[in-house]
């Protein structure tokens, strides 16, 4: 699959499988174990648009290598170990006919529906998802509009050096992002105030949070905290961290 002309992948991947995939073909299989798009999407991005049109047992078999980083596929002749460190990015409607609260079209859908719709996603696979966000619809207005946020030049340059502040961070720890923390290093590099401890216990109490939300939770903070230039986590981090988990608040819970 290498470009003929390069020895080299010099580019990140971006795989985007249509939701018709098979199991077999997420993850990797075959009689000669062949690797799947979680592989093919190793240090790069994995897409899955219209995430609940997947097959359930589909979507379950991503919580390995989302949790690992890697994929192990076992067969009577072998057992093969594949590379599977992907950034998943998912999106999906709120309901199937996606308008559920839209303030411009009413919703046909029931609530069972919806909830039937919205439960083929797991909590366990949820929970492995660090932010997820409702995004609503835009309007004409919006869209003509010029921009007046920033560009994507000045957004490229803070995410830069905010990938260098965790390189220096992390020198010698054999990982280069906050994402790759583990819970002992969650305990060492985000150490949070009291102030912080009763903001991020009154969350997990009120929205029945897992512990791996909870280290996700530290580690979006971590990094909303590097973004800004902070050296220590604080209260308004873990909030606006706490925010970005839409769908324990307004689904799961």
């Amino acid at each position: 699959m290498l470009d003929p002309g390069a020895g080299l992948v010099g580019v990140r991947p971006f795989r985007a499988p249509h939701h018709t995939i098979s199991d077999a073909g997420l993850i990797g299989g075959g009689v000669i174990p062949r690797p799947g798009e979680v592989s093919l999407a190793h240090n790069g991005v994995l897409f899955l648009d219209e995430l609940p049109e997947f097959q359930r047992n589909v979507l379950e078999v991503l919580r390995q290598p989302l949790e690992d980083g890697m994929v192990t596929i076992a067969r009577a002749a072998m057992t093969l170990t594949f590379p599977a460190r992907f950034m998943l990015a998912a999106a999906m409607n709120p309901c199937p006919c996606g308008f559920f609260n839209d303030p411009s079209r009413e919703c046909t859908c029931t609530p069972p529906v919806i909830q039937r719709y919205v439960s083929k996603i797991s909590g366990p696979l949820l929970d492995r998802i660090d932010i997820h966000i409702d995004m609503p619809a835009v309007r004409f207005q919006e869209l003509r509009q010029e921009s007046g946020g920033d560009t994507s030049d000045a957004i490229r340059a803070r995410v830069i050096k905010t990938r260098e502040r965790q390189l220096e961070r992390f020198q010698g720890e054999k990982i280069y992002c906050n994402a790759q923390m583990s819970s002992r290093k969650i305990r060492k590099y985000c150490d949070i105030t009291p102030d912080c401890e009763r903001v991020l216990e009154s969350a997990m109490n009120r929205l029945g949070l897992s512990a791996r939300a909870h280290d996700r939770i530290l580690k979006v903070a971590r990094t909303i905290a590097d973004l800004g230039g902070v050296e220590r986590v604080c209260a308004k981090h873990l909030a606006e961290a706490i925010q970005y988990r839409s769908l324990d608040r307004n689904y799961w819970n």
